[in-house]
């Protein structure tokens, strides 16, 4: 997984969140409304919701609309319920493209998903027609600037919490992880005062693919209309950034 770097990526997304922070807040409530119904209200006793959580300040969501999504989530007025429905397709050039939504209509966010890669020149495909092109790993992306000590201390804590790949970039330090083994880590980081820039388990690509200038519009299109549906919490592709 060496020598591709996500950094700039993620500061792009994160600049294009900072525009739309109601939605992506609208989205975090969605997971911590899941996470929840899985574990309880309390994140010191649910790894999942603890994750969500991290994930939510990492966005700048407020410590108070955290509190006041976990106490909807768990009062007896909660929200709808959720189901989570993954999406698999291809975007132009046959860029292979993962789509994880929670939605509570199916029907909806299933027209909307397949209008997306319509418009963006691709196509809804079935379940497994990309995913074989993934493996699934738990992320952490560490800022260079924001961090002050050394890469050697950072990559032994990570590893020694029992993270599987350390890789140092040009502005930042990757970390990747088994699924299972993502939460102990990013809390060993976390309890450390390590800065992440992101942590997720996501879907990592064996390869990636490179557009030319009219594809690679196409595909920032799907992805603007992915990104924009309340019911999309995740894209994952393999185009080369």
């Amino acid at each position: 997984m060496a020598g591709h770097s996500k950094f700039s990526n993620i500061k792009h997304k994160k600049e294009k969140n900072d525009a739309r922070k109601g939605k992506i807040f609208t989205k975090l409530g969605r997971e911590i409304a899941v996470a929840v119904k899985e574990g309880g209200p309390d994140p010191e006793n649910n790894n999942r919701l603890r994750d969500v959580v991290a994930k939510c300040k990492a966005n700048n969501m407020p410590n108070d609309s955290i509190e006041r999504s976990i106490k909807k989530a768990s009062g007896a007025d909660a929200a709808a319920n959720y189901e989570s429905i993954t999406y698999e397709g291809y975007g132009p050039a046959g860029v292979a493209v993962i789509v994880r939504a929670l939605t509570d209509n199916k029907n909806r966010t299933a027209s909307n998903v397949r209008n997306a890669f319509t418009k963006g020149g691709g196509s809804l495909g079935v379940t497994g027609c990309v995913s074989f092109q993934f493996e699934e790993k738990g992320e952490i992306i560490v800022d260079k600037e924001a961090y002050e000590g050394s890469a050697d201390d950072l990559m032994m804590i990570a590893l020694d919490a029992g993270a599987e790949d350390f890789n140092e970039e040009t502005d930042s330090f990757e970390i990747y992880t088994e699924p299972d083994i993502f939460s102990a880590v990013r809390l060993a980081l976390e309890d450390a005062d390590i800065p992440m820039i992101s942590a997720e388990v996501a879907m990592i690509p064996h390869t990636r693919v490179r557009l030319n200038a009219e594809d690679e519009k196409a595909m920032n299109k799907m992805l603007d209309l992915l990104e924009d549906d309340d019911d999309v919490q995740e894209v994952f592709h393999n185009q080369e950034d």
